[in-house]
């Protein structure tokens, strides 16, 4: 019993459940919960196999509220590892749950579609706006139209997202012509932290607990005074896994798909 209360009080001090709910955090969550199925699930104890069913069956239902790309994309990640790993009657509900959201999704993204008319605003304010958003968040704004592709390419959003993650790593030459989009794409690809900045992670220190970070700092207020403007020790998803497991890994068994992942989410071509 004490070791079935150890699991499940590791589980939910990560607060999936509560990220699932944020749109924001939504894929993140979901490509761990994928995660945490594949490395894990076969060893972890009743208990902690059903939040992750109920957590699960909270994905699909939520993601009609999504209705992002990024968001689909990690639900259909997420039901192939339910579809490889849980017995067969939660396996099925499961995937009914799933195929109805996706209906749902289908449904309401036609409406919003039909009633929709997207305003037209002015440059400085689209900069100001996307200057807010994450780097994958970005990208996709990008492909929604011209003026947005214009937009997010401009350069004084990708200095400041290239002070914020490697400025403390990575000395650059500065001249008047550098493009800081290219500059932060070759650091993110090659840089170990792409990996890491995608997990959506970090450990903080102050508060001893893994945290889903908000631009590489904790959430809550009293760290954030505490660490000034330090970063947050980033983690990879397979050290999530391996903190509920309660074991050490030297390794990241998915290197290659880390590597392809990293390069498909610079897949988006600029609009002429």
């Amino acid at each position: 019993m004490m070791i079935q209360e150890k699991y499940t009080g590791r589980y939910q001090n990560l607060k999936v459940a509560e990220a699932l709910s944020n749109n924001h955090l939504y894929p993140f969550a979901c490509n761990e919960l994928s995660s945490i199925i594949d490395l894990g699930f076969s060893r972890f104890p009743k208990d902690l196999k059903a939040f992750i069913f109920r957590d699960c069956l909270s994905a699909f239902r939520l993601l009609p509220d999504m209705n992002t790309s990024a968001a689909v994309s990690a639900a259909n990640l997420l039901v192939k590892s339910v579809e490889s790993a849980f017995p067969k009657q939660k396996k099925n509900l499961a995937v009914v749950e799933f195929k109805q959201a996706k209906v749902a999704l289908k449904r309401r993204s036609k409406s919003h579609e039909e009633h929709i008319d997207m305003p037209s605003l002015p440059q400085d304010i689209l900069v100001h706006i996307f200057s807010f958003l994450d780097v994958s968040s970005l990208l996709s704004s990008s492909q929604v139209s011209r003026s947005w592709n214009q937009a997010t390419c401009e350069g004084s959003i990708w200095r400041s997202l290239f002070d914020l993650h490697f400025n403390h790593k990575v000395f650059i030459h500065i001249h008047s012509g550098i493009d800081w989009r290219e500059a932060f794409k070759n650091e993110y690809i090659l840089s170990n932290s792409s990996k890491m900045l995608r997990s959506g992670r970090g450990y903080c220190s102050y508060c001893d607990s893994i945290v889903w970070h908000d631009n590489l700092r904790c959430p809550k207020k009293q760290c954030r005074l505490k660490s000034g403007k330090k970063p947050l020790d980033l983690m990879l998803i397979h050290q999530v896994v391996n903190y509920l497991l309660g074991t050490t890994s030297s390794s990241d068994e998915s290197d290659s798909e880390d590597e392809a992942a990293v390069r498909g989410l610079w897949a988006y071509p600029t609009l002429q």
